[in-house]
This record gives C-alpha cells, sequence and structure tokens, in this order.
C-alpha cells in the first residue's frame, strides 16, 4: 500500500518516472551500497525517499552529525538517517562497513560526490565499504531534465579501482541535477 502512495505521487505530482532496475524489491539483495546522483539541491532528499518508496527498496542514509539536534534528528532518524562524524580522525569507511558486517540486513544511500557543489570526480568512500563489506554498490540517476531516475543492476568492485570509478562515473556523466550548474561531469 505505501509503495503505491510512493508511486502516485512520484508519477502523478512529480510527473517523475524510474527506469532500470525496478524490480529491487523483489530481488533478495539484503546489502547494498546505493548512490543518487548528481546531489546538487536539498530537495533531493525528498525525492530520494519518494523514489526508494516508489520502488519499495527500504535503506538509510549517513548525514553529519551536525544536522541532528532537535526536533529535526527526529524526522531525519525516522527516514533512515544515520549521525556520522565526518572528521579526519575518524575511519568512516571502517565504521560503516563494520555496520554492514553486523546486520543481517542493511541498506545504504550515499551522495558519490561529497557535496551539492560541481565536483568533477567521486569521492572514493562508498566504493572502499563497498570493497570491505562484500557487498554490491547499485546506481541511480537524479535526471531533473527528463525527470526521470534509472536505477542500474547491482555492481560489484572488482580489483581495478581507475576503471571501476571509470564505469560508475560514466553512469552518471551529464545527468542533470535540479541545479544544472552543479551537475556531474566527469573529467
Amino acid at each position: 500500500m505505501k509503495r503505491r502512495i510512493y508511486n502516485f505521487i512520484l508519477t502523478n505530482f512529480i510527473g517523475w518516472e524510474i527506469k532500470g532496475n525496478k524490480g529491487l524489491s523483489k530481488k533478495k539483495i539484503k546489502k547494498a551500497i546505493l548512490i543518487a546522483a548528481p546531489h546538487t539541491h536539498w530537495i533531493d532528499l525528498f525525492l530520494g525517499i519518494l523514489i526508494r518508496g516508489s520502488v519499495g527498496f527500504k535503506s538509510s542514509f549517513i548525514a553529519k552529525k551536525e544536522l541532528f539536534f532537535f526536533p529535526l534528528n527526529v524526522f531525519l532518524k525516522l527516514i533512515g538517517g544515520i549521525p556520522v562524524n565526518r572528521s579526519k580522525k575518524n575511519n568512516t569507511v571502517n565504521e560503516i562497513a563494520n555496520i554492514f558486517n553486523q546486520k543481517e540486513k542493511f541498506r545504504l544511500s550515499l551522495a558519490p560526490e561529497g557535496t551539492r557543489q560541481k565536483v568533477s570526480k567521486f569521492k572514493t568512500g562508498f566504493y572502499f565499504i563497498a570493497k570491505e563489506a562484500g557487498i554490491p554498490i547499485i546506481m541511480i540517476t537524479m535526471d531533473y531534465s527528463n525527470k526521470q531516475s534509472l536505477i542500474s543492476e547491482p555492481f560489484y568492485p572488482t580489483e581495478n579501482l581507475k576503471d571501476d570509478l571509470n564505469f560508475i562515473e560514466s553512469f552518471f556523466d551529464g545527468v542533470e541535477g535540479k541545479i544544472k550548474e552543479f551537475s556531474f561531469t566527469k573529467s
């Protein structure tokens, strides 16, 4: 029932379409990193919630701990938010990989740019979390110019970082975000 409501809002009110691997909820993927890009505006969080709800694939997300203050923290935790300390002292990759290793079922959504500003290379934390935890990466575009999201099949990192990142970044190259000039363009 919830899935139908999310889908109704996404398609009828916003006019958004989901393409590609729409059957994520039917697949028995218990653990995965979902990367959604381009992330250019705060509204992307709400679009992401509608997309995941429409597909029926639950996931958590991480956000800087500074955002988790009352009453916003209640809302963020309710929709799957996990606060993280992004200081250089912490090894966030190992911290998150340990969460995957401790749980039977855990999916995490991230913005691979690590910011809402223009970037020409993705940060690699998501990649190393996937490698460390032995889980797939699922890519999701947020294409505002065509009002659609393309969802990839699960991708398992190989031993070739350069080729893997080239493949992942190519998936998102040229996709227009909410703020067009901040959209990801591969260098």
